[in-house]
């Protein structure tokens, strides 16, 4: 299986760079087996029925992306430049890993001062890494980083614009409850009160559950055999309550449908058996490809993915390589808006 397989030529000018406004507003292009209709996001009514349940990752993206100086003495005096960081990953006792830019010339012993009182001292640095550790913890870490961090927009979006404080709203889902991401589960962005109102009220159930997205999910596909590709670990729980919900609705005959590829990827990681899951507490590097053997997942609602990308890779393990080849020449031809802030899918394999 080769990385040129999940390719596909993209016109710049369908890379979205801001949403539709307001949620709900994007189009919908809902895919079943052998046919392809053209919607809007409020349409998914029409594609639901009662007993069904929509499972939606509630991480709250936090705004990752910090800009400040770093400072060390030299035998020439001190030393003064600016830094671009990247969250990543928390350690314990303010640890964090981040990605540093330019990385090469940030030392283990610098420190790094961002403003509010947010300063962190870097312990080590390996490639475009480093390991730093902050002036402050908790929730004045939280507080600190609230006044000075940036949303951290994907690189396509970053590469054409900044991040302003549109964003702040725009790039968080109007669920989003727990802090850790550094990516928006985006296929969830299309949602707002009005229309999770209207599918409570017609017998569908919703479950939360919570991946926190990394920074990995931008990393490319670097190997020819995709294979051997190794996916970046990702923090997610499953609730007790969560894994009965669900269930209980395929005991029941119902259909489980993932709000995007992160809710998909941690339902599956949790999965115990065909049609049952547990609760679950830990990292995934879950990485789903043609073959794989989906043991929850009847549908999914997802973003157009980005070519060569191990997400292009999950839907066309869900819909079969040629179909998802068919869908994306589709919707290149009708002019979706592509990426996060892009217009959805409704993919139905069985349908």
């Amino acid at each position: 299986m080769k990385l040129d397989d999940f390719d596909f030529a993209l016109p710049e000018e369908l890379i979205a760079v801001r949403p539709a406004y307001p949620r709900g507003a994007s189009r919908l292009l809902v895919a079943g087996a052998d046919w392809i209709e053209d919607r809007g996001v409020a349409d998914i009514v029409d594609y639901l029925r009662p007993g069904d349940r929509l499972v939606l990752n509630n991480t709250r993206v936090i705004p990752a992306r910090l800009s400040g100086v770093r400072r060390r003495l030299s035998a020439q005096g001190p030393v003064e430049a600016r830094v671009e960081v990247t969250l990543l990953e928390p350690g314990a006792g303010g640890e964090w890993l981040a990605l540093a830019r330019p990385a090469r010339k940030v030392k283990p012993g610098e420190v790094l001062e961002f403003g509010a009182g947010l300063a962190a001292e870097v312990l080590e640095r390996e490639g475009g890494e480093v390991r730093l550790r902050f002036s402050v913890e908790g929730a004045d870490f939280d507080a600190a980083l609230e006044q000075v961090g940036a949303m951290p927009l994907p690189p396509y979006i970053a590469a054409r614009r900044a991040a302003d404080e549109a964003d702040r709203e725009d790039y968080q889902t109007v669920f989003a409850k727990r802090r850790g991401a550094v990516a928006a589960p985006t296929a969830s962005l299309h949602f707002d009160e009005a229309l999770l109102a209207r599918i409570r009220a017609m017998g569908v159930g919703l479950t939360e559950v919570t991946l926190h997205v990394g920074a990995g999910t931008f990393l490319p596909v670097t190997v020819e055999d995709v294979t051997t590709h190794r996916m970046h670990a990702e923090r997610g729980e499953v609730s007790a309550q969560a894994a009965d919900e669900i269930n209980a609705t395929k005991a029941a005959g119902g259909r489980i449908i993932p709000v995007g590829t992160t809710a998909l990827r941690l339902i599956e990681s949790a999965a115990v058996e065909t049609g049952r899951i547990a609760a679950w507490d830990g990292e995934t590097d879950i990485f789903i490809y043609p073959g794989f053997r989906f043991r929850l997942t009847d549908a999914l609602m997802t973003n157009f993915h980005l070519p060569k990308s191990t997400l292009m890779m999950l839907v066309s393990a869900l819909m079969g390589q040629d179909r998802i080849r068919e869908v994306y020449r589709h919707a290149i031809e009708a002019r979706y808006r592509f990426f996060s802030y892009g217009d959805s899918s409704l993919l139905l394999p069985g349908a």
